[in-house]
Order: structure tokens, then C-alpha cells, then sequence
């Protein structure tokens, strides 16, 4: 388990040395190129330092690397502010926002597809704001109206990426648990299924249910996120959220792992039609 940012840098070290592996070059010769000590070659890609885009976009060059939509996902690894609004939009709250949820919506904002069991609440990219609000005064103690407003409006920022070209494709499952807690009162809750049902018919979100009535699952272990981006798999991350930090799995055995169970809760799970009706019945009263 590591933090976003070293979690980051591993991924980015690694692949990197696969494109100078790739490449034909060794380390030397890679280092030789940019005008480098081997070391530092060596410490980037261990993930062991961080590394600036600009030394980043050097090794791209050098490696020959024309995929523009690789060189923005490392370069955004790197922490680059030159990808374009989507990627930055959250530097304007960096003195409101914790490093840790700063990564997760740095991850979130380049990820292709997204993986998640709720287990508690309904997830972000899914919230009204009224929801949100009262979810966010819920578990942030001693909250002032300033603070939380921001905090709000910088998850309906998030949900942007449902919205973008190409979207965000989502794929949740929630436990019944989640529909059933009211949280904000009758009016709020009432509000936040009806836009579950809206979410729900969108072609790059599939919502699904796991009822009560699928009695024990692997989810009770607690929510977790996969993270999925394009033009490689090797950056692919579990997220398990905290209470006052999030935890990064990046091993393949992690990954593997928590494929498996998504897709075993999936299978548990009402299919997304069955989902529509069951929150219809949960908003009638049932």
C-alpha cells in the first residue's frame, strides 16, 4: 500500500522503463541522450525520486514516443499543468483540498473507466448537490458554510467527467444499504434516486444493486475504486478510501484481486434493469 503520489511515481518509473526497453537503449545510453547521470535514469525509474515533466517529455522524446494520448497520461503522472483544463481544474482549490484527495481526482480525471462498490453512501460522481452537502458536513467535522460550499462545488466539478468526449465510463455497484440510509431527509434522498435513475440511463454509466437479499458478499470487507486508463493497463489502481487518507494498491496481485471480486459482486448484483425498478420501489416506499 502506498500514497497517491508515490504510487504515481512508481508507475510513471515503470513505465518509463518499459518505452527505454522498447527503445532498444539501455539506462547509460538513455541517460546519454538527455544529457544525464545514469542514476538519475535509474531513481526515476524506481520511482524513488520525483521527476519534472519537462525531464519527462526529454525521455519521451528520446524513446521516440508519438502516442499523444500516452505522452498526456505520463506527463499528468508527472504532474503536469500543460494537459489542458480537464487536468488542472482542481489547482484552484489546492488550499481547500488535502494532497491525497487532490490525487484521487487528478487519477479520476484521466482514468478512461472507473470500477467502484459503494457500500455507505452514493458515489460522488452520482450526488445531487444537496446530497453532497450533507454528506460532506456529515463526515468533515466543524465545517464553516465557506468551506463546505467549496467542498460541494468541487464534487459536481468532478462529475464533469461523465460529460467529456470521450466520458468517463462508470461502472457501480451499491449496496442497498446505500438507498436506504436517508441521508439529508425524505426530500434529498427522494431527489438523489431520481437521479440515480437518470445516471442510470446513461450509455457510459451501468448501475447495479446488491439487495440485502444477496445476504453475505466480498463487499462487506469495505468500498474500493479501480481506476482503469487507456493505452496501457500497467497504470491501472485500486483506491480504498479512509477517513482521513486514501491507500493506493498497485501490485497486479492487488489489481487481480479486486477485479475478481467486482465482478463476483456484479454477478450477485440486480443487472441494470432490474436496478431502474428496485430504485423505483425504494422511492415508492417499498
Amino acid at each position: 500500500m502506498q500514497n497517491g503520489p508515490a504510487v504515481r511515481r512508481r508507475k510513471l518509473g515503470a513505465e518509463l522503463r518499459t518505452l527505454r526497453t522498447s527503445a532498444g537503449l539501455t539506462s547509460g545510453e538513455a541517460a546519454r541522450l538527455v544529457g544525464w547521470h545514469q542514476s538519475k535514469v535509474s531513481r526515476i525509474e524506481t520511482g524513488a525520486s520525483g521527476v519534472k515533466p519537462a525531464d519527462v517529455r526529454l525521455l519521451l522524446d528520446a524513446y521516440e514516443v508519438r502516442d499523444g494520448q500516452l505522452r498526456e497520461l505520463l506527463l499528468m503522472l508527472a504532474g503536469s499543468e500543460e494537459t489542458g483544463d480537464r487536468d488542472r481544474w482542481w489547482h484552484a482549490y489546492r488550499g481547500v483540498l488535502p494532497p491525497t484527495y487532490r490525487d484521487f481526482i487528478s487519477l479520476e480525471s484521466q482514468a478512461s473507466a472507473m470500477r467502484t462498490l459503494e457500500t455507505t453512501v452514493v458515489p460522488g460522481l452520482l450526488q445531487t448537490p444537496e446530497y453532497a452537502r450533507a454528506v460532506t458536513r456529515a463526515a468533515v467535522k466543524d465545517l464553516d458554510d465557506e468551506r463546505l460550499d467549496t467542498l460541494v462545488e468541487v464534487r459536481l466539478a468532478r462529475q464533469d467527467v461523465l460529460r467529456t468526449n470521450p466520458p468517463l465510463r462508470l461502472s457501480a455497484v451499491l449496496d442497498e444499504a446505500v438507498l436506504r440510509r436517508e441521508v439529508g431527509g425524505p426530500e434529498v434522498m427522494a431527489r438523489q434516486l431520481e437521479r440515480l435513475t437518470e445516471a442510470a440511463r446513461l450509455p457510459q454509466v451501468r448501475l447495479q444493486v446488491l439487495p440485502f437479499g444477496a445476504g453475505a458478499h466480498v463487499g462487506l470487507t469495505g468500498p474500493f475504486v479501480i481506476f482503469s486508463f487507456p493505452s496501457t493497463s500497467d497504470l491501472d489502481v485500486v483506491v480504498l478510501d479512509q477517513l482521513t487518507s486514501s491507500l493506493y494498491l498497485e501490485r497486479k496481485e492487488d489489481l487481480m484481486a479486486y477485479s475478481e471480486a467486482f465482478d463476483t459482486l456484479r454477478m450477485h448484483a440486480l443487472s441494470p434493469e432490474e436496478t431502474l425498478d428496485y430504485i423505483a420501489g425504494i422511492g415508492d416506499g417499498a
